[in-house]
C-alpha cells in the first residue's frame, strides 16, 4: 500500500464574504502580517450570518486550519467560529466547532477529513464567526493558512468515492421515503435498479414479520437470535453508564457481623477492626488478589502511621501494622503518595505534607519506602531522593507504576522548605517538582521534565492536586486538572513514556462549561485500559471561597479513542451542616482528601474516608467506605425491553377487536416482560388498560406507521 503523501500548504481565494468594514478587506486573510493592527478581515457588524468562503485551487483533502493573529490580544478575535467544507459552496459539512484563545500564538485545528475512514475532498471552506472575545465587537480574521493533501493521485479516488457515496446515501433517502409511505412497487423497483441495501438484512426481515405480515412471535425469535449473535453489542458499547453505589460494612475481626452490632459500638472498636477517621491517606489495591491497601492519613489533630488491608472476597479489614515506623518503615504521614506493582506484590511510597514549625534540614529529607507483601517487611530505598537525582520533599504530587518496565513515574506536588507555611506566598515563591522516572531495578533517578510555565509543545506545568493515570496499553501517562498557586488548571495532555513526546489533548480554554469536570475540585481519577476510559470523581472543593451551598458529587467519564467526556451522573441536591440519612446511604457525601481506587478486572471502584468540609467541625474527617459499579444495559434486559414493545403493539391490536382476549394477553403475556420493582415500567404498564377503552377510530394501523421507526 502507498504511503499517503505528507500534508502541505494549500493555495486559496477568497470567493465570498457576508461583509467587511472599512479597509479591513477579506484578502487581508491571505497575509501574515502579526505587526499591522490593519492587515486583518472585519466583517461589518457581528450580526449573523457573518462568514468567509474559500475556494481551493484545486480539490483536496483538507486536514487543518491555522489562524494567525495579532502581535496582541483583540477584543474582535474569534472567541468561538465553526468552519465547514464541500465541493459546493451549497453543500456544505461541518468539519469544526471550536474558539481562539485570546493571544498572540498561531493556533491550529485538525479538520474533519473522513468518513467512515475515507477520506473525503473539499473544493470550498466556509469561516463562520460566533463570537468576538469583546462584548458586541465586530468579528475579525487576521490570517488564515491550510493544510492538506492535494495530489490528484490521492484526491481523484477520494473524490470518485465521495460522489458515489453521496449518491448511495440519496438512494437510501428515498428508499426509506418509499417504505415509510407504502410505495411498494417503487421501493422494490429502486432498489432491484441499483442493488443498494437500505439496511442490515436483519432489520429488512423484521420490517417485513413485524408491518407486513403482523407476525408477532417471528419479531421475538428474530430479536432473541441478534442478541445471541451480538448485534446488541455496539448498541450497548455506547450507552451512557448508570452509577451504583454500595456503603460496604466491613465483618469484625472477632467473627460479628458489623450489622449484628451498633454503631457506638463499631466506633469503640474502630481500633480493632477497621481504619479510623481521616483525610489524606492513600490507598493501592492489588486487583489480583482483590485487596485493597491504606496507609497513612490525618485524623484532624495527628499524622497516622497505621497500615491496613481489606479483602474484598472476606468483606474484612486487617490491621498489618499499627505503627509503620516501628517495623523500620515510613514515618506517620499525610498527603503522601503510593503506588503498586501487583505482578512484583510491592508497594512504594514517597512525600508527605510537614508542618512549617517542624520543618528543618533533617526533616525535610524526601524518604523512599518499598513495602514487601509477600515478606511483610518494609525497605528504606532512600533517605533522600533529592540526592540521589531524585525529586525534593514533596506532597500533593502523584505517582504511577508501570510495572512491565518496572518503572516509576512521579509528577508534580509542591516542594516544601523552610522559608515559613507553604500557604503564605509572600514570603516565598512556591516550588513545584517536574516529571521523574525512578528505575526500580537499577536504583536510578531521571529527571524527564523540569517545571516549565512555557507554552512550548514539550513544556509541562507543574501543579498539585491534579490526576495522573498511567495507560498499560498505549504506555502514556494521562495528565489532567490541579492548582498552581492560586490557580486552577484544567488543562488535559499525555506523556508518551517510551518516545518522551508531550501530545496537549485539550489547554481547557476551548470547551465549553459544563463539557469537562469543574476546577477547583478535588478530582480523584482511574483509568481502564481494556475499555480505554479515564474516569473523575468531583466532589468538595477545598477552597473555602469557591465552596457552594449547593457543593454536589459528579462523575466523569473520558473516551480516549474519541477524545469525548461525559458525565454519567451529578448529584444536585443540598448538602447542609447535618446530611439526610437519605443521602447518606444512598451515595457518599462531596468530601475532598478522600481516595479512590479502581479493580479494572471486576469493574469496581472503593472509596474511603475524607473531609466533608464541615465548617463548624474542621477537625471532622469520615471513615465511611464505599463500593461503586458504573452499569450499562445488559443483553438481558435489551431482550426483555423488546419483547415488552413488540408484546405492547400485540396488545394495543388486540384490544380492538378482541377486548377480552386483550386482557388475559395484558395479564399473562405482557406482564411477564415488566420489572415490577421499577416504577417507571409499572406505571407505564398500569396505563395499558386504557386501550381497551378507545374506539377503533383511535388507532393507526401498524403497517402505516411502524415502518419508520424499523
Amino acid at each position: 500500500m502507498a504511503a499517503v503523501p505528507e500534508s502541505r500548504v494549500l493555495t486559496f481565494s477568497v470567493f465570498k464574504w457576508s461583509s467587511y468594514s472599512s479597509t479591513y478587506l477579506p484578502e487581508n486573510i491571505l497575509v501574515d502580517k502579526p505587526n499591522d493592527q490593519s492587515s486583518r478581515w472585519s466583517s461589518e457588524s457581528n450580526y449573523p450570518p457573518q462568514f468567509l468562503i474559500l475556494k481551493l485551487e484545486r480539490p483536496a483533502i483538507v486536514q487543518s486550519i491555522t489562524f494567525g493573529k495579532y502581535e496582541k490580544t483583540h477584543v474582535c478575535n474569534l472567541k468561538k467560529f465553526k468552519v465547514f467544507g464541500g465541493m459546493s459552496e451549497e453543500n456544505m459539512t461541518e468539519l469544526l466547532s471550536s474558539g481562539l484563545k485570546n493571544d498572540y500564538n498561531k493556533e491550529t485545528f485538525t479538520l474533519k477529513h473522513k468518513i467512515d475512514e475515507q477520506m473525503f475532498p473539499c473544493r470550498f471552506v466556509k469561516i463562520v464567526p460566533l463570537m468576538s472575545w469583546g462584548p458586541s465587537f465586530n468579528f475579525s480574521i487576521w490570517y488564515i493558512e491550510l493544510h492538506g493533501i492535494e495530489d490528484p493521485d490521492v484526491v481523484q479516488p477520494c473524490l470518485n468515492w465521495y460522489s458515489k457515496y453521496r449518491e448511495q446515501e440519496a438512494i437510501r433517502l428515498c428508499l426509506k421515503h418509499f417504505r415509510q409511505h407504502n410505495y411498494t412497487e417503487a421501493f422494490e423497483s429502486l432498489q432491484k435498479k441499483t442493488r443498494i441495501a437500505l439496511e442490515h438484512p436483519m432489520l429488512t426481515h423484521l420490517h417485513d414479520c413485524l408491518v407486513l405480515q403482523g407476525d408477532f412471535d417471528a419479531c421475538e425469535e428474530l430479536i432473541d437470535k441478534a442478541v445471541r449473535d451480538g448485534l446488541f453489542n455496539q448498541y450497548i458499547s455506547q450507552q451512557e453508564y448508570k452509577p451504583r453505589w454500595s456503603q460496604i460494612i466491613p465483618k469484625c475481626n472477632k467473627g460479628t457481623s458489623s450489622q449484628e452490632i451498633s454503631r457506638d459500638d463499631m466506633n469503640s472498636d474502630a481500633d480493632d477492626n477497621r481504619p479510623g477517621m481521616r483525610g489524606g491517606h492513600q490507598m493501592v489495591i492489588d486487583v489480583q488478589t482483590e485487596t485493597v491497601y491504606l496507609f497513612g492519613g490525618w485524623d484532624g489533630t495527628q499524622d497516622l502511621a497505621d497500615f491496613w488491608a481489606y479483602s474484598v472476597q472476606e468483606n474484612q479489614w486487617a490491621c498489618i501494622s499499627r505503627d509503620t515506623e516501628k517495623e523500620s518503615g515510613p514515618s506517620a504521614r499525610s498527603c503522601h503518595k503510593m503506588c503498586i506493582d501487583s505482578q512484583r506484590r510491592q508497594i512504594y511510597t514517597l512525600g508527605r505534607y510537614l508542618d512549617s514549625s517542624v520543618r528543618n534540614s533533617k526533616s525535610l529529607k524526601s524518604d523512599f519506602y518499598r513495602y514487601d507483601i509477600n515478606a511483610n517487611t518494609w525497605t528504606l530505598l532512600s533517605e533522600d531522593t533529592s540526592a540521589d537525582g531524585g525529586p525534593k520533599l514533596v506532597f500533593d504530587h502523584q505517582m504511577c507504576m508501570d510495572s512491565e518496565k518496572h518503572m516509576i513515574y512521579t509528577f508534580g506536588g509542591r516542594i516544601l522548605t523552610c522559608n515559613g507555611s507553604v500557604e503564605d506566598s509572600r514570603t516565598s515563591e512556591p516550588q513545584f517538582s517536574g516529571l521523574y522516572a525512578y528505575h526500580c531495578q537499577a536504583g536510578t533517578w531521571s529527571l524527564l521534565r523540569e517545571d516549565s510555565c512555557n507554552a512550548g509543545p514539550e513544556d509541562i506545568q507543574s501543579r498539585i492536586g491534579h490526576c495522573m493515570l498511567f495507560h498499560t496499553r498505549n504506555r502514556c501517562l494521562y495528565v489532567f486538572g490541579g492548582q498552581r498557586s492560586k490557580t486552577y488548571l484544567n488543562d488535559f495532555f499525555s506523556y508518551d513514556v517510551d518516545g518522551d513526546h508531550v501530545e496537549i489533548i485539550s489547554d481547557g480554554t476551548k470547551k465549553d462549561s459544563g463539557m469537562v469536570p469543574m476546577t477547583g475540585f478535588t478530582q480523584r481519577a482511574t483509568i481502564d485500559p481494556e475499555l480505554n476510559e479515564i474516569h473523575v470523581l468531583s466532589g468538595l472543593s477545598k477552597d473555602k471561597d469557591k465552596r457552594e451551598e449547593n457543593v454536589r458529587n459528579s462523575f466523569w467519564i473520558y473516551d480516549i479513542a474519541r477524545n469525548n467526556w461525559s458525565c454519567v451522573y451529578k448529584n444536585d441536591q443540598a448538602v447542609k451542616e447535618n446530611p439526610s440519612k437519605t443521602l447518606q446511604e444512598e451515595e457518599p457525601c462531596p468530601r475532598f482528601a478522600h481516595q479512590l481506587v479502581y479493580d479494572e478486572m471486576h469493574k469496581v471502584h472503593y472509596l474511603f474516608g475524607g473531609n466533608p468540609g464541615k465548617s463548624c467541625s474542621p477537625k471532622m474527617r469520615l471513615d465511611d467506605f464505599w463500593s461503586l459499579k458504573l452499569c450499562r444495559p445488559s443483553k438481558e434486559y435489551l431482550l426483555r425491553h423488546c419483547r415488552y414493545l413488540i408484546r405492547k403493539y400485540r396488545f394495543e391490536e388486540k384490544a380492538q377487536s378482541e377486548p377480552l382476549n386483550a386482557l388475559k394477553y395484558l395479564q399473562n403475556d405482557l406482564s411477564l416482560t415488566v420489572d415490577h420493582t421499577d416504577p417507571d415500567e409499572t406505571k407505564e404498564f398500569q396505563l395499558l388498560p386504557t386501550a381497551l377503552f378507545k374506539s377503533s377510530s383511535d388507532f393507526i394501523p401498524l403497517g402505516l406507521v411502524t415502518g419508520a421507526a424499523v
